[in-house]
C-alpha cells in the first residue's frame, strides 16, 4: 500500500478565489446523491449528514443574497450613468447659452471652461519641403 506523505495531501487552499460553477454542480450532485445512500454513518462532524445540509442551505442563501445586492448595484450603476449623462448635458447646455449671452471672447465664458476665441492661435500652413532625389 503506497502511503501519501501529509506535506502534499494536504494542501492550503487558496479561499480568495471562487469555485468553479462546475465545481459546485459536482458538489451538488454528491451531496444528492449522498441522500440516497441510507447506511452513511461518520464520525467527522464535518462530513456529516447534517452539517452537510446546513452548509448547502448557507450556501444557498449566501448566493442568492449575492445575487439580488448585484442586481441592486447594477441598477444603483445605471441610475449613477443616467445621472452623469443628465449632469454633463446640463453642463454642455450651460456652455452654449453662456457663449450665445456673453459672445465666444468674453471672460464670462473662460470662467466656465471655454477657450476664448482671441487666445485661439490661428492655424499656419505647413510649407511642403521637396525631397532630393
Amino acid at each position: 500500500m503506497y502511503t501519501i506523505p501529509l506535506s502534499t495531501a494536504m494542501t492550503i487552499q487558496d479561499t480568495t478565489r471562487r469555485l468553479r460553477p462546475q465545481t459546485i454542480s459536482q458538489d451538488i450532485d454528491s451531496f444528492h446523491g449522498l441522500q440516497t445512500v441510507s447506511t452513511y454513518n461518520t464520525t467527522r462532524a464535518d462530513a456529516s449528514t447534517a452539517n452537510l445540509q446546513q452548509v448547502y442551505q448557507a450556501m444557498l442563501i449566501s448566493q442568492q443574497t449575492e445575487t439580488e445586492k448585484l442586481a441592486l448595484y447594477r441598477a444603483a450603476a445605471d441610475a449613477a450613468r443616467l445621472a452623469e449623462w443628465e449632469f454633463h448635458n446640463a453642463v454642455l447646455a450651460m456652455k452654449e447659452a453662456v457663449r450665445g449671452q456673453y459672445g465666444s471672447d468674453s471672460d464670462q465664458a473662460q470662467a466656465v471652461g471655454l477657450k476664448k476665441k482671441s487666445d485661439r492661435k490661428r492655424p499656419s500652413r505647413k510649407r511642403l519641403v521637396a525631397l532630393a532625389s
